[in-house]
């Protein structure tokens, strides 16, 4: 017989899986540098915020150069999309692959992206390395908003906006 403890670890670990959602489809919108739309085989569309980074805000600097990199990557493109949860605004948080390539990892790495520290804990770890191994880079670089000498994350950008 298991344990209680094992009981609680198993439970957990089924429950996580539970929610996770595995969407594939053609990206159809692109409304910013982290957000996207994905139309599945049924013809339903999926509001999706790309998991573990943010972008900037469309009025802020560089916030029209990530929209039209993120664009590039996916727009068109038959995506496959890993979703663990909703957030406020019902937007599914997901990790996002075109052609088997981490289309958020890949805004790090051209320096139109953060990672973003609220969240990223709650990607497995080996990714959370990537990203932050990807925005050092960008930033030894000066790849991208890296230009600006003191550029302002967009989680600040919107609380002083």
């Amino acid at each position: 017989m298991l344990s209680d403890a094992l009981r609680l670890v198993v439970l957990l670990l089924f429950s996580g899986f539970a929610q996770a959602e595995i969407l594939v489809g053609r990206i159809v919108g692109v409304a910013d540098g982290d957000t996207l739309r994905l139309l599945d085989s049924a013809n339903v569309q999926h509001r999706i915020r790309l998991a573990g980074i943010d972008a900037p805000e469309r009025r802020q600097p560089f916030g029209n150069v990530s929209k039209q990199n993120l664009s590039n990557l996916a727009f068109g493109q038959t995506a496959r999309a890993d979703c663990y949860k909703r957030d406020r605004y019902e937007r599914q948080i997901c990790t996002v692959r075109v052609n088997g390539k981490d289309v958020g990892l890949a805004q790090l790495d051209a320096g139109l992206a953060w990672v973003y520290r609220r969240y990223v804990g709650e990607l497995p770890p080996i990714q959370q390395q990537e990203y932050r191994s990807a925005e050092d880079r960008a930033a030894a670089d000066r790849a991208g908003l890296w230009r600006n000498l003191d550029p302002v994350p967009p989680w600040e950008w919107r609380r002083a906006n």
